[in-house]
């Protein structure tokens, strides 16, 4: 197969993806202490909670996870755990769809090795850098990749620390990554029509969360996005 058309990944862009993704790291490195921290008290090894980092490297997903964790495990809890972790990732349905006519004709291995370090952030630095003409998809993959070792190193050194991080809102840092993505969706914006995806998903998650328990808002504004955004994409078609 070839993938002559496929977008380039180069080293310049995976630098740029990484110093982009700067701002990010008193932010990134006090919410990984926080969880490791959090997973000490849970009861988690220091092996346990850097491999959660390490392999599931979700920040929000592994925080709530820790409130259905236990010993011994049950079937029961398990289920839970399985079932807080997809929708708290539901989101990561949206980010897979904006993406994939960037990654047409990306070799596997490297669509996979970039999917496996996006997060939110690196999703964000990658959408503006394409939104202003870039193809690099190195970038993308830049910025994932320069957060995932301080994630894990954070969350060891958290572990290590007990409680000394776990209110990371008396220092004001709890508010770098929402000033962060603030700072980064404005200049995205591109009049109402291509906001209306989003804004129909906050509308539902918010409306969701206030009617039902637990954690469905979030899967419940990931499909009121994507089924929103099919709709407007038709209608542009149209």
């Amino acid at each position: 197969m070839s993938h002559a058309s496929a977008a380039p990944f180069t080293r310049a862009g995976i630098l740029t993806g990484i110093r982009l993704s700067l701002p990010l790291w008193p932010s990134i490195a006090v919410f990984g202490a926080a969880f490791g921290a959090a997973a000490a008290q849970r009861g988690l090894t220091l092996a346990e909670a850097a491999g959660a980092s390490a392999l599931v490297y979700a920040g929000s997903a592994q925080m709530v996870t820790l409130e259905v964790w236990g010993r011994p495990w049950t079937v029961s809890a398990l289920l839970a755990a399985m079932t807080v972790t997809g929708l708290i990732n539901a989101r990561m349905i949206l980010m897979g769809a904006t993406i994939q006519p960037w990654m047409r004709g990306t070799p596997l291995w490297r669509t996979a090795m970039t999917l496996f370090v996006l997060v939110d952030a690196s999703w964000l630095i990658g959408v503006r850098h394409r939104s202003e003409g870039g193809r690099d998809l190195g970038v993308l993959f830049g910025a994932g990749i320069g957060l995932w070792p301080l994630w894990v190193a954070s969350t060891m050194a958290g572990h290590l620390a007990g409680a000394l991080v776990t209110q990371p809102r008396a220092y004001a840092l709890d508010m770098i990554l929402p000033v962060f993505f603030a700072a980064m969706l404005a200049p995205l914006w591109r009049g109402v029509r291509p906001a209306l995806p989003w804004l129909a998903s906050g509308l539902v998650a918010l409306l969701v969360q206030r009617l039902v328990p637990g954690y469905a808002f979030i899967a419940a504004g990931a499909a009121a996005g994507l089924v929103t955004g099919l709709l407007v994409d038709d209608g542009a078609a149209r």
